[in-house]
Protein backbone atom coordinates (compact mmCIF):
# COMPACT_ATOMS: atom_id res chain seq x y z
CA UNK A 1 0.00 0.00 0.00
CA UNK A 2 2.96 2.35 0.09
CA UNK A 3 4.63 1.34 -3.32
CA UNK A 4 1.48 1.58 -5.60
CA UNK A 5 0.95 4.62 -7.55
CA UNK A 6 -1.27 6.07 -9.78
CA UNK A 7 -3.57 3.13 -12.24
CA UNK A 8 -1.86 0.74 -9.61
CA UNK A 9 -3.62 2.12 -6.63
CA UNK A 10 -7.25 -0.07 -5.57
CA UNK A 11 -9.47 0.71 -3.62
CA UNK A 12 -8.46 -2.01 -1.15
CA UNK A 13 -5.14 -0.74 -1.02
CA UNK A 14 -6.82 2.86 -0.30
CA UNK A 15 -8.51 1.32 2.09
CA UNK A 16 -5.75 -0.12 4.13
CA UNK A 17 -3.49 3.06 3.55
CA UNK A 18 -6.07 5.23 5.23
CA UNK A 19 -7.18 2.67 7.95
CA UNK A 20 -3.57 1.88 9.25
CA UNK A 21 -2.18 5.67 9.01
CA UNK A 22 -5.39 7.42 10.43
CA UNK A 23 -5.34 5.11 13.22
CA UNK A 24 -1.49 5.94 14.27
CA UNK A 25 -2.63 9.92 13.28
CA UNK A 26 -5.71 8.81 15.65
CA UNK A 27 -3.37 7.66 18.29
CA UNK A 28 -0.42 10.24 18.01
CA UNK A 29 -3.14 13.34 18.13
CA UNK A 30 -5.09 12.48 21.13
CA UNK A 31 -2.24 10.74 23.48
CA UNK A 32 -0.56 14.17 22.77
CA UNK A 33 -3.64 15.36 24.20
CA UNK A 34 -3.51 13.73 26.69
CA UNK A 35 0.02 14.42 27.50
CA UNK A 36 0.18 18.32 27.21
CA UNK A 37 -3.11 19.50 26.47
CA UNK A 38 -2.35 20.84 22.51
CA UNK A 39 -3.30 18.60 20.13
CA UNK A 40 -0.94 18.11 17.60
CA UNK A 41 -2.71 17.57 13.69
CA UNK A 42 -5.41 19.56 14.38
CA UNK A 43 -5.02 23.15 11.81
CA UNK A 44 -8.05 24.39 12.33
CA UNK A 45 -8.37 24.32 15.76
CA UNK A 46 -4.90 25.46 15.69
CA UNK A 47 -5.82 28.68 13.82
CA UNK A 48 -8.52 29.19 15.66
CA UNK A 49 -6.82 29.30 18.86
CA UNK A 50 -3.80 31.82 16.87
CA UNK A 51 -6.60 33.91 16.23
CA UNK A 52 -8.10 34.01 19.37
CA UNK A 53 -5.06 34.75 21.72
CA UNK A 54 -4.18 37.54 18.85
CA UNK A 55 -7.36 38.91 19.35
CA UNK A 56 -6.67 39.08 23.04
CA UNK A 57 -3.35 40.54 22.88
CA UNK A 58 -1.95 36.62 24.27
CA UNK A 59 1.47 36.69 22.03
CA UNK A 60 3.38 34.56 23.48
CA UNK A 61 0.69 31.70 23.59
CA UNK A 62 -0.02 33.17 19.93
CA UNK A 63 3.03 32.43 18.69
CA UNK A 64 3.04 28.79 20.46
CA UNK A 65 0.16 28.02 18.01
CA UNK A 66 2.05 29.73 15.12
CA UNK A 67 5.00 27.67 15.67
CA UNK A 68 2.38 24.28 15.45
CA UNK A 69 0.96 25.54 12.38
CA UNK A 70 3.94 26.38 10.35
CA UNK A 71 5.99 22.73 11.64
CA UNK A 72 2.76 21.36 10.60
CA UNK A 73 3.58 23.07 6.66
CA UNK A 74 6.91 22.84 6.99
CA UNK A 75 6.35 19.11 7.56
CA UNK A 76 4.42 18.72 4.47
CA UNK A 77 6.70 20.44 2.17
CA UNK A 78 9.72 18.67 3.32
CA UNK A 79 7.70 15.34 2.42
CA UNK A 80 6.60 16.60 -0.65
CA UNK A 81 10.07 17.91 -1.97
CA UNK A 82 11.18 14.09 -0.96
CA UNK A 83 8.79 12.40 -2.80
CA UNK A 84 9.49 14.88 -5.89
CA UNK A 85 12.81 13.55 -5.87
CA UNK A 86 12.15 10.18 -6.11
CA UNK A 87 9.54 10.17 -8.41
CA UNK A 88 11.83 12.16 -11.03
CA UNK A 89 14.47 9.56 -9.72
CA UNK A 90 11.62 6.41 -10.27
CA UNK A 91 12.23 5.32 -6.55
CA UNK A 92 9.16 3.64 -5.73
CA UNK A 93 9.52 3.61 -2.69
CA UNK A 94 10.32 7.04 -1.80
CA UNK A 95 6.48 7.15 0.09
CA UNK A 96 7.80 4.20 2.48
CA UNK A 97 11.07 5.61 2.48
CA UNK A 98 9.45 9.00 4.36
CA UNK A 99 6.99 6.61 6.70
CA UNK A 100 9.97 5.16 7.74
CA UNK A 101 11.92 8.50 8.26
CA UNK A 102 8.67 9.34 10.52
CA UNK A 103 9.29 6.59 12.58
CA UNK A 104 12.60 6.86 13.42
CA UNK A 105 11.96 10.27 14.27
CA UNK A 106 9.29 9.47 16.44
CA UNK A 107 11.28 6.43 18.28
CA UNK A 108 14.08 9.23 18.77
CA UNK A 109 11.07 11.57 19.76
CA UNK A 110 10.43 8.57 21.97
CA UNK A 111 13.48 8.57 23.68
CA UNK A 112 14.24 12.00 24.17
CA UNK A 113 11.06 12.14 26.08
CA UNK A 114 11.44 9.44 28.40
CA UNK A 115 15.29 10.34 29.19
CA UNK A 116 14.96 14.26 29.78
CA UNK A 117 10.84 13.73 31.22
CA UNK A 118 11.92 16.31 33.79
CA UNK A 119 13.62 19.03 31.48
CA UNK A 120 10.29 18.58 29.06
CA UNK A 121 7.16 20.62 29.25
CA UNK A 122 5.48 19.12 26.49
CA UNK A 123 6.70 21.64 23.73
CA UNK A 124 9.20 19.85 22.34
CA UNK A 125 6.64 16.81 22.09
CA UNK A 126 3.76 18.90 20.05
CA UNK A 127 6.32 21.00 17.57
CA UNK A 128 8.20 17.69 16.74
CA UNK A 129 4.69 15.79 16.26
CA UNK A 130 2.90 18.71 14.20
CA UNK A 131 6.05 18.20 11.69
CA UNK A 132 5.73 14.61 11.65
CA UNK A 133 1.69 14.78 11.13
CA UNK A 134 2.21 16.87 7.97
CA UNK A 135 4.45 14.55 6.60
CA UNK A 136 2.86 11.81 7.09
CA UNK A 137 -0.70 13.73 5.54
CA UNK A 138 1.52 14.44 2.36
CA UNK A 139 2.40 11.39 2.06
CA UNK A 140 -0.70 9.88 1.95
CA UNK A 141 -2.54 12.70 0.11
CA UNK A 142 -0.02 12.71 -2.46
CA UNK A 143 0.18 8.50 -2.89
CA UNK A 144 -3.77 8.21 -3.49
CA UNK A 145 -3.73 11.71 -5.29
CA UNK A 146 -5.71 13.22 -2.67
CA UNK A 147 -8.75 10.62 -2.36
CA UNK A 148 -7.55 10.02 1.33
CA UNK A 149 -6.46 11.77 4.41
CA UNK A 150 -5.43 10.32 7.65
CA UNK A 151 -4.39 13.35 10.40
CA UNK A 152 -8.31 15.38 10.38
CA UNK A 153 -11.44 14.78 9.79
CA UNK A 154 -13.00 17.51 8.96
CA UNK A 155 -12.54 16.95 5.46
CA UNK A 156 -13.45 13.05 5.47
CA UNK A 157 -16.69 14.11 8.00
CA UNK A 158 -17.67 16.52 4.99
CA UNK A 159 -16.81 13.79 2.52
CA UNK A 160 -19.20 11.05 4.12
CA UNK A 161 -22.24 13.60 3.95
CA UNK A 162 -21.46 14.35 -0.03
CA UNK A 163 -21.42 10.44 -0.38
CA UNK A 164 -24.51 9.77 1.59
CA UNK A 165 -26.41 12.61 0.05
CA UNK A 166 -25.10 11.32 -3.54
CA UNK A 167 -26.74 7.31 -2.45
CA UNK A 168 -30.02 8.87 -1.73
CA UNK A 169 -30.39 10.70 -4.44
CA UNK A 170 -29.77 7.64 -6.44
CA UNK A 171 -32.47 5.51 -4.42
CA UNK A 172 -34.92 8.62 -4.93
CA UNK A 173 -34.14 8.09 -8.82
CA UNK A 174 -32.53 11.44 -9.06
CA UNK A 175 -29.28 10.66 -9.76
CA UNK A 176 -27.96 7.81 -12.31
CA UNK A 177 -27.56 4.97 -10.55
CA UNK A 178 -24.74 3.88 -12.44
CA UNK A 179 -22.54 5.46 -10.20
CA UNK A 180 -23.79 4.45 -7.06
CA UNK A 181 -20.63 1.60 -6.56
CA UNK A 182 -18.28 4.51 -6.85
CA UNK A 183 -20.04 6.62 -3.93
CA UNK A 184 -20.44 3.57 -1.93
CA UNK A 185 -16.81 2.48 -2.22
CA UNK A 186 -15.62 6.24 -1.61
CA UNK A 187 -17.83 6.37 1.75
CA UNK A 188 -16.63 3.37 2.56
CA UNK A 189 -13.34 4.88 2.29
CA UNK A 190 -14.08 7.41 4.13
CA UNK A 191 -15.67 5.85 6.88
CA UNK A 192 -13.08 3.18 7.41
CA UNK A 193 -10.66 6.81 7.64
CA UNK A 194 -12.83 8.42 10.57
CA UNK A 195 -13.17 4.91 12.12
CA UNK A 196 -10.13 4.23 12.44
CA UNK A 197 -9.00 7.97 13.44
CA UNK A 198 -11.61 7.68 16.38
CA UNK A 199 -10.12 4.13 17.24
CA UNK A 200 -6.48 5.07 16.85
CA UNK A 201 -7.70 7.91 19.21
CA UNK A 202 -9.18 5.59 22.00
CA UNK A 203 -6.07 3.31 21.78
CA UNK A 204 -3.77 6.05 21.92
CA UNK A 205 -4.74 7.47 25.06
CA UNK A 206 -4.97 3.89 26.69
CA UNK A 207 -1.53 2.98 25.64
CA UNK A 208 0.12 6.59 26.78
CA UNK A 209 -1.53 5.75 30.43
CA UNK A 210 -0.09 2.60 30.11
CA UNK A 211 3.30 3.30 28.87
CA UNK A 212 3.72 7.03 29.57
CA UNK A 213 6.13 8.80 26.73
CA UNK A 214 7.65 5.12 25.82
CA UNK A 215 4.36 4.88 23.64
CA UNK A 216 5.92 7.00 21.13
CA UNK A 217 8.52 4.07 20.98
CA UNK A 218 6.10 1.55 20.71
CA UNK A 219 4.24 3.70 17.38
CA UNK A 220 7.63 4.08 16.12
CA UNK A 221 8.50 1.06 16.17
CA UNK A 222 5.37 -0.08 14.35
CA UNK A 223 5.55 2.04 11.73
CA UNK A 224 9.04 0.87 11.10
CA UNK A 225 8.18 -2.40 10.28
CA UNK A 226 4.71 -1.01 8.36
CA UNK A 227 7.93 1.07 6.07
CA UNK A 228 10.29 -1.72 5.87
CA UNK A 229 7.39 -4.26 4.97
CA UNK A 230 6.88 -2.15 1.94
CA UNK A 231 10.67 -1.27 1.28
CA UNK A 232 11.00 -5.26 1.32
CA UNK A 233 8.32 -5.77 -0.66
CA UNK A 234 9.83 -3.15 -3.51
CA UNK A 235 12.70 -4.76 -3.68
CA UNK A 236 11.93 -8.23 -4.20
CA UNK A 237 9.66 -6.24 -7.10
CA UNK A 238 12.67 -5.06 -8.78
CA UNK A 239 14.65 -8.08 -8.54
Amino acid sequence: MLICQDEARTFVTDSRLAATLALVAGALNTAAFEAVGFFSANMTGNVSSLSERLACSELPVAFFFLEIVCLFILGSAFSTLLINQGRRHGIRSVYAINILLEALLLMLLGWVEACFTALSSGTLMILSLSFLMGLQNAVVTRISNARVRTTHVSGTATDIGIELAMLIDIVRRRESPEYAPVYLQRLLLHGATLTAFLLGGVGGIGLYRLTGEAFLLVIGALLALLALGSLCKARRQRT
